[in-house]
């Protein structure tokens, strides 16, 4: 199944909002009803493929017929940008300006290189494809003529399972839930469940430095990669001969998370688990989010750690964001007040009960109040709903988006305030006040993400008001000592701050390694560097 063409995921998933939430966007921001809902996919004027004959000949060839190289309007509209809400908003609009000439869909790696060549021979850049979940402008790249859309769909296979040393080698178009549906049969799995898990794919995971909502316990995604497989306009590269390597410097980093600018990923070998014979998941409520985030350091830094372990400030706990599926019945007072803490425990029975009991006694001396196991069951049950949730609030006539970054445990007070000020000055000047939400989802010993979700009325232009909301939360992020991305990935929307963030010598000597595997600079231009 694809994803919804103008939303997320599956259209039969999408739910109306509840009435205490579209009361509360009334009231509260003063969201006003829509007048008219998207338009109609077929409504939508797509130009005809600026492909010359010899163009679209090379490229059937090098896929293995022209029924892999995907030229209809349907196809080019659902390739053209991600899922951010300006992405959404636009689509519904019918705006198609950044619509790829064709979509091609290679079969293994010797094709993707192939591919690569002939777009090289014809002037095409090649715009890396996995589940189409970028929120940060990933798939939107820089005008440099026609493009194609290379979607990695049919590169789906476990190509190897060691059980031994506990890795596996899946194809990069895997979908997540695919990938671990293999595993299981094997008994293994490979623990990253991001709230795209759905739809998005292993080498987007990859591609982006993907983390899931189980990294405190399963770790990172880039922390699972032992090795990879790219193809580029100048050859192959292979990395991984071991976990661990002194043999100069590690060429995984370079290209865990170069977002297709590098080359294309076409297998990734990743560390796995066995599957977990016991799952608990509990809430936790703390009189205040500084209290709730002493205690997360604690457990990060001290232990025992939990393998989920999140933390929801006051404004997102009284909505109800942390369990989708209760939205709104703390605002009718339905649920208690303060901050809302979710943790969760996947292992043998043995260890969950042992990680369980160590931790609640530390969360307890931290000033939490137990829950018991409803709020972290609703917390799994509902964990990837949030993204319908938004195609709701867009059709009810509000603006919701989000943001993330992360920085060193002493920062994260500082990074906390100066986002939400940045977003409520800019967006209240805008006409649109905000009610911002925010959560710690991913804690380390040094530090730890948030991650905020902004909900406004529209307005009369929603892009312009965000896209001056979203600068000025870049400059808070950068001055309060944030990095720019802890997971969303550098895209085109972050790119000046990434910029900012390395530094000029250390964009130079990316800019070098782009020069010398994408000579044409045909591969995503514009996407996490600037053009040269």
């Amino acid at each position: 199944m694809d994803m919804l063409w103008s939303g997320w995921g599956d259209p039969a998933k999408a739910a109306p909002l509840p009435e205490t939430v579209t009361g509360l966007l009334r009231d509260l921001l003063g969201v006003k009803p829509r007048t008219a809902g998207p338009v109609a996919l077929e409504d939508i004027a797509v130009p005809e493929p600026p492909l010359e004959t010899a163009a679209r000949q090379a490229l059937s060839r090098a896929v293995g017929g022209e029924e892999h190289v995907r030229l209809d309007a349907e196809a080019r509209i659902r390739h053209t940008r991600g899922k951010s809400t300006p992405d959404l908003l636009r689509i519904r609009e019918g705006d198609v300006d950044d619509i790829p000439a064709a979509v091609v869909l290679p079969a293994d790696h010797d094709q993707v290189a192939a591919v690569l060549r002939a777009c090289a021979e014809h002037g095409l850049s090649v715009i890396p494809f996995g589940g189409g979940t970028s929120v940060v402008g990933g798939l939107a790249p820089s005008r440099r003529g026609p493009f194609v859309a290379l979607d990695l769909r049919r590169m789906d296979q476990l190509l190897a399972l060691d059980p031994v040393s506990r890795t596996a080698t899946l194809q990069p178009g895997l979908r997540a839930p695919q990938a671990e549906a293999l595993l299981a049969e094997h008994g293994f799995t490979l623990g990253h469940f991001p709230q795209s898990y759905e739809w998005a794919t292993i080498g987007g995971f990859a591609a982006a430095r993907s983390s899931g909502q189980a990294s405190a316990g399963y770790g990172r995604f880039d922390e699972m990669v032992l090795g990879l497989t790219l193809a580029t306009p100048e050859g192959t590269i292979d990395t991984g001969r071991a976990p661990r390597s002194a043999a100069g410097p590690d060429l995984r980093q370079l290209f865990l998370g170069s977002e297709g600018a590098f080359g294309v990923i076409t297998s990734v070998t990743v560390r796995i688990r066995p599957v977990p014979r016991t799952r608990v998941y509990e809430g936790w409520r703390f009189p205040s989010f500084e209290e709730g985030a002493v205690a997360l350091r604690r457990l990060a830094q001290d232990g025992p750690r939990p393998t989920v372990l999140r933390l929801s400030d006051e404004t997102e706990t009284l909505i109800g964001l942390a369990q989708p599926e209760a939205i709104g019945a703390a605002v009718a007072g339905q649920q208690p007040t303060g901050c809302m803490a979710i943790t969760g425990y996947e292992g043998t029975d043995e260890d969950t009960s042992h990680r369980r009991e160590k931790a609640a006694a530390v969360l307890r001396a931290c000033g939490g109040t137990p829950l018991g196991e409803e709020p972290g069951q609703r917390w799994a049950h509902g964990r990837y709903s949030a993204p319908y949730l938004r195609d709701s609030l867009l059709d009810a006539g509000a603006f919701a988006e989000t943001l993330e970054t992360a920085a060193f445990w002493s920062r994260v007070p500082e990074l906390y305030a100066s986002v939400r000020e940045a977003l409520t000055t800019t967006l209240t000047e805008s006409g649109t006040p905000p009610l911002i939400m925010c959560h710690i989802s991913h804690v380390y010993e040094n530090g730890a993400s948030l991650y905020f979700t902004v909900v406004s009325a529209q307005g009369d232009d929603p892009v312009a008001h965000w896209e001056k909301a979203k600068h000025a939360a870049n400059e808070a992020i950068l001055d309060a000592g944030g990095t720019i991305s802890h997971h969303h990935g550098v895209g085109s929307d972050h790119r000046d701050w990434y910029v900012r963030e390395a530094g000029p010598l250390g964009i130079e000597a990316l800019r070098a390694v782009k020069r010398r595997l994408d000579p044409a600079g045909m591969l995503n231009p514009g996407v996490l560097l600037p053009l040269d």
